[in-house]
């Protein structure tokens, strides 16, 4: 009676959720797994593929990527059109990724087109100015103290754009030079020495670059 009573007792405490045995555990584990299947595995290895080819095309030259642009739009509608029939054998997380990696993409496709188009609108004078001095200003009316960090910015474009630079953009800096050289003339006595060694160090320097390219046109026509 002892032992019937005992049996019981063991029998209960199963039902009431006691622990499985280590090898009863790894059967129901094993029961539960889900294997992916060849048609899911494949879908995995094309979102690897959409997504490393998405890095490669964001990190080419702007330059480049606008030159290669239908191949660049074909290419990205072949991946995902793919992606898109097969997204439902992809895990959730992987859906996930793929529809970032699709913003992450539009989003640099977008400011390729606009960097495109305002390619191909002609700058203005003020724009080139601008760009050049990394800054929008009126050079006829910036103030005496202004002028030494205009300089500055003008230096610092032509020594990290020089070497890309045409005729025509030599032109519009040696342009936005004059200018400021103009308005200099008329307010260096309201500067410092030291400030005024400082501009004339910075416009020696630009026609030291501009002459430096000069004769480098020059010896190459030689």
């Amino acid at each position: 009676m002892k032992r019937c009573l005992l049996s019981f007792s063991v029998f209960a405490a199963a039902l009431a959720g006691a622990p499985l045995s280590a090898s009863a555990q790894q059967t129901t584990d094993a029961s539960t797994t889900t294997t992916p299947t060849p048609a899911s595995s494949a879908v995995e290895r094309d979102l690897r593929t959409f997504t490393d080819w998405v890095s490669q095309t964001m990190t080419k030259a702007e330059a480049g990527a606008r030159r290669e642009w239908p191949r660049l739009m074909s290419d990205f509608d072949r991946q995902s059109q793919r992606l898109d029939r097969a997204a439902d054998s992809l895990s959730v997380q992987s859906r996930r990724e793929y529809a970032a990696e699709k913003a992450r993409y539009k989003e640099w496709a977008a400011e390729q087109r606009r960097l495109e188009a305002q390619a191909r609108q002609p700058e203005t004078t003020q724009q080139t100015q601008d760009r050049l001095l990394n800054e929008k200003v009126q050079v006829s009316r910036a103030r005496a103290t202004e002028l030494p960090d205009l300089y500055e910015r003008l230096l610092i474009t032509t020594r990290e754009q020089k070497r890309q630079w045409t005729q025509r953009d030599w032109a519009a800096a040696s342009e936005v030079l004059s200018r400021l050289n103009a308005r200099y003339e008329l307010v260096r006595q309201q500067l410092s020495l030291e400030e005024r060694l400082r501009i004339r160090t910075l416009q020696g320097e630009f026609r030291t670059l501009e002459g430096a390219r000069a004769t480098k046109e020059y010896l190459s026509e030689k």
